[in-house]
């Protein structure tokens, strides 16, 4: 995710999508057109779903419909079932309240109204991707906020010599930070995990890694050894599949369509018996997008079956 990325390339993958949402369906998950008016993406009736049994709550980073104010973008993502979302602070809130973003900087009643969205669409703002520095006033506005939406964990890519104050702050509030990694590049300061790892190290157990799979990738880093190296410090994710590694501007396409492996990636965090949000962020904006995020959620509940099919006695 980058607020200053421009749109990203358009071309399509039209059949390998249908492809793949054809075994979607098969893997107990049902997806009907968007435009039918209910959920594009619901788990197999009322039980609960196989990623759920796993201990993973499927979210979805606003930054993904980006082209939409929040309040048309969260109608979007409940109408694909999914639960949790991840706000980001640089994204419009409305197209009719002009220069207001998701963020602390909302006024006490805009606040109010955002909670009130949300929850009669019965989704939880779980993850915040925040802009945190050396500002310790401005870091508690940030908690303060993070507190009042019912945060869990912040994700930020804050300077390094900010984790004592933030480290303090995430005790006070008991709320996580999630170190994000970008691509390689001069300005990207936690690419690798070995550089999220020296943040944490000596912090309490709140700070730790929210891993962005496709930056791995676009690093030209390889996204289960990364999983390896940040075991025990892995807090969230942003779940992200690429067509080309080692190439900063690969685009997204839906997850196990790519080359990261995906259904390797996910029997890691099984492995790690990871439980938490795994995020969708899909950076690849297009007319089929509502399908390419069901395809995405589709794949992570086929591999959960799986996973769950060889835990069994």
């Amino acid at each position: 995710m980058s607020h200053n990325a421009g749109s990203k390339n358009q071309c399509g993958m039209a059949l390998a999508r249908r492809s793949f949402l054809h075994g979607a369906c098969a893997a107990s998950v049902w997806l009907v057109a968007p435009s039918q008016g209910s959920r594009a993406f619901a788990w197999a009736s009322s039980s609960q779903s196989a990623a759920e049994k796993l201990g993973w709550r499927l979210a979805c980073q606003l930054y993904t419909f980006r082209r939409f104010p929040f309040y048309v973008a969260i109608e979007k993502i409940a109408k694909l079932g999914i639960r949790f979302i991840e706000p980001a602070f640089f994204l419009r809130l409305a197209d009719d309240q002009p220069g207001l973003t998701t963020s602390e900087a909302l006024p006490s009643e805009k606040r109010q109204e955002m909670k009130q969205r949300m929850s009669a669409l019965g989704l939880k703002m779980v993850n915040y991707y925040a802009g945190l520095s050396t500002d310790k006033d401005h870091a508690r506005k940030v908690f303060e906020f993070a507190k009042e939406m019912g945060v869990e964990t912040l994700v930020a890519e804050p300077p390094r010599e900010a984790f004592p104050m933030l480290d303090e702050l995430c005790q006070e509030f008991h709320i996580n930070l999630a170190v994000h990694n970008h691509p390689k590049s001069p300005t990207s300061q936690y690419w690798h995990p070995e550089r999220v790892l020296s943040v944490c190290e000596g912090r309490s157990p709140r700070i730790g890694a929210c891993a962005d799979t496709g930056h791995w990738l676009r690093s030209g880093l390889d996204p289960v050894e990364c999983l390896r190296m940040l075991q025990g410090r892995l807090i969230t994710m942003h779940l992200k599949d690429v067509i080309e590694a080692g190439k900063p501007e690969a685009r997204d396409v839906p997850l196990g369509t790519g080359v990261a492996n995906y259904a390797a990636v996910l029997a890691e965090l099984h492995r790690q018996q990871f439980k938490g949000v795994l995020t969708i962020e899909y950076e690849h904006d297009s007319p089929e997008l509502e399908t390419d995020i069901a395809a995405c959620l589709g794949f992570v509940e086929k591999m959960a079956v799986k996973l769950l099919g060889e835990r069994q006695p």
